[in-house]
This record gives structure tokens, sequence and C-alpha cells, in this order.
């Protein structure tokens, strides 16, 4: 996915570590409940928290509400940050930050789940630097580990879950083994730890830049081209002076037989994401009359939208199925030199 970067804000003297970051999954709700009690009314920071809940709706906001003082919530897409709030990752989003603002992202899914927790620990890292702390709590996978780093690179503070305390381990172990961490505590000392550390000034040092978020994403240009027939990678054949290209099996290609091949590939792709949002809009519109029936309006008005939305999508494959293909004119191409 694209992260929307920008150069660290500046640390100046006198300035507190004001945004804490929080990764986790499976066996991380009570410690997250027992950050947000811990926080003091007015503490003046963020806290900004992804857990793998995927396309599933999550009470999570509403929990951490009613368990402390600070309000909680899902961001709308570029939702300004205000201080002393906490921010949760909705279903099926990335969260991530640009500057003073909240942003949301449907781009791939990373560690196998959207939201994750590296595209908002990246970000933050580019964006606020060593006014960061960052937390790795219970989970599977080796999500956060990474963006962990960059936030301990970019002069924030690393905390971690005491493995041997969490419910499932695998993601405080990997973040451990990767990131030089600051602190390694159990669950229990998590909360107080933090609330100690928003009281420290930031030391004022050089500022080094974590590279831009978009030079460590997935590259803009394909790292290499699919094999029609088997899906399998391809590698231009160097020894032949002609384009020609192979895979793995022994499927081979030249250059002007690949490009019509992977139009095919794409128009039955297309025309598969087309069924699927026919068919999402239907199950839709059935959601919006069930709910209507039993006078649930915000239901209906909830799913109304997600209609609309599927709608849009759904035309815009439907226009691009649709559209004249561009031909080929042999007459526009340049002639092959004759040979003397």
């Amino acid at each position: 996915m694209r992260i929307w970067a920008h150069y660290p804000a500046p640390v100046e003297e006198g300035m507190y570590r004001d945004l804490i970051a929080i990764g986790g999954s499976a066996g991380s709700l009570d410690t997250l409940l027992s950050i947000a009690a811990a926080l003091p009314a007015g503490f003046g920071g963020n806290v900004l928290i992804v857990v793998h809940i995927g396309q599933s709706s999550s009470r999570l906001p509403w929990l951490l509400a009613r368990a402390g003082r600070a309000p909680a919530s899902h961001p709308r897409d570029s939702e300004p940050i205000q201080p002393g709030h906490i921010y949760v990752a909705p279903p099926d989003h990335h969260l991530v930050v640009e500057r003073d603002l909240l942003r949301l992202s449907r781009g791939p899914r990373e560690h196998f789940t959207r939201p994750a927790i590296d595209p908002l620990f990246r970000s933050v890292a580019a964006v606020y630097a060593a006014r960061v702390i960052g937390v790795v709590l219970s989970g599977g996978g080796s999500d956060g580990a990474a963006g962990l780093d960059m936030i301990k690179r970019g002069g924030g503070l690393a905390v971690v879950l005491d493995p041997n305390d969490a419910v499932t381990p695998e993601m405080p172990q990997a973040a451990a083994a990767i990131v030089g961490a600051d602190y390694v505590v159990p669950g229990n000392e998590i909360a107080g730890l933090l609330v100690r550390l928003l009281r420290e000034n930031v030391p004022v040092v050089p500022a080094h830049p974590t590279a831009p978020p978009e030079q460590i994403e997935m590259p803009e240009r394909p790292l290499t081209l699919s094999c029609p027939e088997c899906g399998g990678a391809l590698r231009k054949v160097e020894s032949s002076p002609a384009q020609q290209y192979l895979c793995h099996i022994g499927h081979r290609f030249g250059g002007e037989e690949l490009l019509p091949a992977q139009l095919q590939t794409l128009e039955t792709a297309l025309h598969v994401a087309q069924r699927v949002l026919n068919e999402r809009v239907e199950l839709l519109r059935r959601m919006v009359e069930d709910s209507r029936a039993a006078g649930r309006q915000q239901d209906v008005r909830y799913w109304q939208t997600l209609q609309a939305e599927t709608e849009k999508q759904a035309d815009a494959i439907r226009q691009v199925l649709i559209a004249p293909a561009v031909e080929d004119d042999q007459t526009r191409r340049e002639p092959a030199e004759k040979s003397k």
C-alpha cells in the first residue's frame, strides 16, 4: 500500500513523547483495556491501535472508552488527530498517519491481514520520529516487528510484551528478536510504563529520517512477469535475439504473444470481479429490505451506504469491460529494416 510520507516532524526542546502506537492480536484485549484505564484525564497525547480484526465488526472502541476516561473511536479517512483521543483501526482498513491527519486504506493485506500493524508503525515513524512509543502485544505471526524497528531507528521507543506473559507469544517474540527493544515487560506493567514515558521529554538529537515509506512499499513496477499458462514467474531469454520469455515449467512466449494473453487474463479477472460485486449488491439489497421490515433504520442506512459504494465499484469495472479495445494498427508500426 502507499503511505503518505513526510519528513519527520521536528523535535524541539521541551517536547514530550505524545503518540503511542500499539499493535496486538489474539490475547491483547486485557492489556489494551488496562492501558485505556491508566491514561490520566487530559493526558494530551494520542493512542493509535491496530488489532487483527480482519473484516469483522469491532466493539473495541466502545470497550476502551468504557474502561477509561479518554474517548475512543474508529476514525474516518482524513480525520484530524485530536489530542487525548484513542483511535482504533476499523475493520478491513489499514490505519496510517499523514501529518496531523488519520488516513484509511484498503491497500494490499500485509501478514495476511488488513488492518495490519506494520503500515501504522511505518507511517508514525516517518512522520513523528522520536515522539513515538511503539508497543507490540500478544498475537500470532510477525506483524509489527519490522515496523517497530523503524520506530526505533527513527528515535522512538520500542516496548514489547514479555513473550512469557503473552497468550500468543509469536508477535512479541518476533519483535524482541528483530528490535533492540527499550522495554520488555509483563502485561500488567505496560500501562504504568506508558504513563511514565508520556511524561518524559524527548531528547533533541539530529534528525535521521527513516526511508520514505514509498521506497519500502510494494514497488510500482512489477519485479517479474507471470506465465499465462501456469502463473509461474517468467524470465527473459537473454541468449535469444528475439524477445522471448520462459517460465520454469518450460512455457515459452514471444513478447507479442504475451500481450494478448495478458489481456485475456485481465478480462477473465475483471469478469470474476464483476460477478462478485453484482452478487454483493444483491445481498446488500436484501439486507436493506430485511432491516427495513424489522424497523431498524440505522441498519437500513448502513447497508444502503455499502450498496451504493459497491454499485459504483461494479459500474467502474463494467465501463472498463465495455470500452472499445485499442486496435493493433499494423500501419502505425515501423517496418523492419530490409536486409541488404
